[in-house]
């Protein structure tokens, strides 16, 4: 008799145990008013709902729930604004409170463990980095000193386009060589071409890509493991 009202505690609890859980996982963290919310599921919350082509996926969705809306991208809020004027008021206004970086498993491996400037969280490093950043390599001067660059590169880029008519031309590709070639010319003193230029390009898509790129374990730590 006793085993048979054991068993039927246990089922009790396998039954009623996950509803509970479940129950706390969808109302924990939330604020008395936050802003609207589409349904979300389990664990991934709204991760489902974005697809591939994630900024036409929430384009869509702000035309349902508004120009503030919150979305739970597995264990982490997130605040998705689709007004001018409200991202303004963020930029400006509250501009401090919304000035950290996410954290990023892509960018911790790519860009020295999350230090670069346009990852590391606000702070003094970020402080200082953005000083650095803007005295060696966006000052008036340094700027205006890299313009013959940027001019003769500009000229020859629309003398290779103007060659090119009446052939369809990519300029895409066209752009991302412009910027290559300004680039290395700045930083190394000369640019590359023919192969060594195609691997430049290759390497910056390939960069970006991984940059962007979708890490589980950022949005649900204890599925980490799957991006090793």
């Amino acid at each position: 008799m006793s085993s048979l009202l054991l068993l039927y505690s246990l089922s009790f609890l396998s039954i009623i145990l996950p509803l509970i859980l479940l129950h706390k996982w969808l109302n924990m963290n939330n604020p008395k008013n936050p802003p609207p919310s589409p349904p979300r599921l389990p664990i991934l919350g709204n991760l489902h709902q974005l697809g591939k082509a994630p900024h036409r996926s929430l384009h869509s969705l702000s035309q349902k729930y508004g120009d503030l809306m919150l979305l739970q991208l597995g264990s982490k809020p997130t605040l998705v604004v689709s007004s001018a004027n409200a991202a303004r008021e963020i930029m400006k206004t509250y501009d401090i409170i919304f000035s950290n970086r996410p954290e990023s498993t892509p960018a911790r491996k790519l860009v020295y463990n999350g230090k670069d400037v346009a990852f590391a969280n606000y702070g003094e490093y970020w402080r200082q980095t953005k000083t650095i950043c803007m005295l060696q390599l966006l000052s008036t001067t340094k700027v205006r000193s890299f313009r013959a660059i940027r001019e003769e590169e500009t000229a020859l880029m629309v003398e290779k386009i103007a060659r090119s008519v009446p052939s369809v031309v990519n300029l895409t590709e066209a752009f991302v060589t412009l910027a290559n070639d300004v680039v290395c010319r700045a930083a190394f003193g000369r640019k590359y071409s023919g192969e060594e230029n195609s691997n430049f390009v290759m390497l910056t898509k390939r960069f970006g890509e991984l940059l962007g790129a979708l890490s589980i374990g950022d949005f649900v730590p204890w599925l980490g493991w799957i991006d090793r």
